[in-house]
C-alpha cells in the first residue's frame, strides 16, 4: 500500500469545513464506523493524529474474526493478518516452571476464529477500506479540543481550522482526554488503570513455526501467561505474527507503584522465566512501549451518546475480559457498527441529540459481543485478587513438582500435598473457598 502524503491544513486540502461525520481516530472503530457511514451516503472525514493510520500502535494483538467476516466478507484473503491462531495456551508461571492448559484446533479453514495482526500494517488497510467507500482519512493531524456550543458537540478544532458536522465521533483510543477536556466526562479512577509494556520480537518465520508447534507459516498460536511480573497484578502475553512475536505484560498501575520497580524492569522479569526465554531465544527487539490503559469492563460502561456526538471503542472503555481472552479489537467494531447504525437512522431523522441518536446502545446492546460482556461482568472482581496472580500460579507449579518429582521423601496424596503448599503460602481453606466461589461466579456459574 503506497505511503500517502498529507499536506497543508484541513480546510484547504478540502475546500470544506462542514461534513455529516467527523471521527476522532482511525482505529479498528474510528475506520469501521468511517465504512460504514460512507457506504451510507454519509460525507465523512476521519482524523489521525499519528502520520499512518496504525503508527501509534506498538505491538499487536488477536482479532476474533466473526464481526469482521461480516463486515468484510472473507477479509482474510486481502486484509494484512498475520497467522490464524491454531492454539490458545494459559500457563501458570512459578519461579522457573510453569504449568499449562492447552486447546489446539488442527482444523483451521474458514471461517477462522481469530488471526494475529500488526496494527501498523492492519489499521492502514481497515483505512483504506474507508476512504474507497467514500470517507476522508486525514493522518497527522491532532484534534486539540471539540467545539461545544449550549451544551452541544459541533465539530472540532485541529491544526488551527474549525471542521463542523452533525456528529462527532470520539474513536481516540484508550487514552482520550476530549471529553474530559469538554467537561463531559470525570477521569478514570486509579483502580481502574493498569499498565501494558509491550515488545515486537523479530524471530525467523519457521522459527516461529516451530516453537509454536505450528504446522506451516500461516498458523500461529496465543498464550495467556499468569505469574513471574515482580509481583505486580497482572498477567503477560505473547502471540505469534509471521515473523516476529507480540509480548507484553499488563499490570494494575498501583501494583508497579507498589512493587517499586520500572515498567521495562517489569517486562524483563517476565520476559527471564525458562518458559518465555523458550519462545523468545534469539529474537530482536524491534518495539517497545509502556502506556497507561483503562481495565474496561461492563460496569465502567459509560453513556455512550450526548447531543452531537458518540463515543466507541477504546475511548468508551469498551473491553472483554473473560480471563482466558482479552478482547478489545472485535469489541470496538461491533461498538463502531451500532454507532454507524444509530447516526444513519439520527441522519433520516434530521436529529443529532442525544434522543436522536440513542439507538447507538440498543443496537450495541443486541450484539453478541455485548452480550457476551454481560455474561462476564463478574469475571471483574478476580481481577482485585492478588493471591491470582502471584500465590497460585507458584502453588500451581509446586502442586505439579509434586506429582511428577520422585523425592527423598515419601510421596503424598494430592490433599496432603495441597494443604502442605497452601500452608507455605499463608492459604487457608477459608481463602481457597471464596475465591473458588469467586472464579466459579466470574468465569463458570
Amino acid at each position: 500500500m503506497p505511503k500517502r502524503v498529507y499536506h497543508g491544513n484541513l480546510q484547504v486540502r478540502y475546500k470544506v469545513d462542514e461534513f455529516d461525520v467527523i471521527i476522532v481516530g482511525a482505529g479498528p472503530a474510528g475506520a469501521t464506523a468511517a465504512y460504514m457511514l460512507a457506504k451510507a451516503g454519509l460525507s465523512v472525514v476521519v482524523i489521525e493524529r499519528g502520520q499512518e493510520p496504525g503508527s501509534k500502535n506498538v505491538s499487536g494483538g488477536l482479532i476474533y474474526a466473526q464481526i469482521y467476516d461480516e463486515i468484510f466478507p472473507n477479509f482474510w484473503d486481502e486484509a494484512p493478518v498475520e497467522r490464524a491462531i491454531a492454539g490458545h495456551s494459559v500457563v501458570f508461571l512459578g519461579d522457573t516452571a510453569a504449568t499449562a492448559m492447552d486447546y489446539r484446533d488442527e482444523a483451521v479453514a474458514p471461517p477462522y476464529n481469530a488471526f494475529s495482526v500488526l496494527r501498523a500494517k492492519f489499521d492502514p488497510w481497515l483505512a483504506a477500506q474507508a476512504e474507497e467507500a467514500g470517507a476522508m482519512v486525514m493522518p497527522g493531524f491532532t484534534v486539540d479540543e471539540l467545539i461545544v456550543e449550549n451544551g452541544r458537540i459541533c465539530g472540532v478544532k485541529a491544526g488551527g481550522d474549525e471542521l463542523r458536522a452533525s456528529v462527532t465521533i470520539i474513536a481516540e483510543g484508550t487514552r482520550s482526554q476530549l471529553l474530559k477536556q469538554a467537561g463531559l466526562r470525570e477521569d478514570y479512577a486509579p483502580k481502574d488503570v493498569s499498565i501494558g509494556i509491550k515488545e515486537v520480537i523479530k524471530l525467523p518465520e519457521q522459527t516461529i513455526t516451530d516453537r509454536f508447534q505450528c504446522l506451516n507459516e500461516k498458523e500461529g498460536a496465543a498464550y495467556t501467561l499468569v505469574g513471574h511480573t515482580a509481583g505486580a497484578e497482572g498477567g503477560g502475553f505473547i502471540y505469534a505474527n509471521r515473523d516476529t512475536l507480540s509480548l507484553g505484560v499488563v499490570v494494575k498501575i498501583d501494583s508497579v507503584y507498589k512493587s517499586k520497580k520500572q515498567p521495562h524492569e517489569i517486562l524483563d522479569e517476565f520476559k527471564s522465566h525458562p518458559f518465555v526465554q523458550r519462545l523468545i531465544n534469539g529474537g530482536e527487539v524491534v518495539e517497545y512501549s509502556a502506556q497507561t490503559v483503562h481495565r474496561g469492563g461492563f460496569h465502567l460502561i459509560p453513556n455512550l451518546v450526548g447531543d452531537g456526538y458518540v463515543v466507541a471503542g477504546s475511548a468508551a472503555r469498551l473491553l472483554l475480559n473473560n480471563v482466558m481472552t482479552l478482547r478489545g479489537m472485535d469489541v470496538a467494531v461491533a461498538s463502531a457498527v451500532a454507532a454507524a447504525k444509530a447516526i444513519i437512522d439520527a441522519k433520516a431523522n434530521e436529529d443529532f441529540s442525544a434522543a436522536g441518536l440513542a439507538s447507538y446502545e440498543q443496537h450495541f446492546k443486541e450484539t453478541s459481543v455485548y452480550k457476551d460482556m454481560e455474561t462476564f461482568k463478574d469475571v471483574y472482581p478476580l481481577l482485585e485478587n492478588k493471591r491470582l496472580f502471584n500465590t497460585y500460579p507458584e502453588m500451581v507449579c509446586a502442586l505439579m513438582e509434586d506429582m511428577f518429582s520422585v523425592q527423598t521423601q515419601p510421596g503424598k496424596k494430592g490433599y496432603r500435598a495441597l494443604r502442605d503448599r497452601m500452608k507455605e503460602n499463608d492459604v487457608s481453606l477459608w481463602d481457597v473457598a471464596k475465591d473458588m466461589y469467586q472464579i466459579g461466579k466470574g468465569v463458570a456459574i
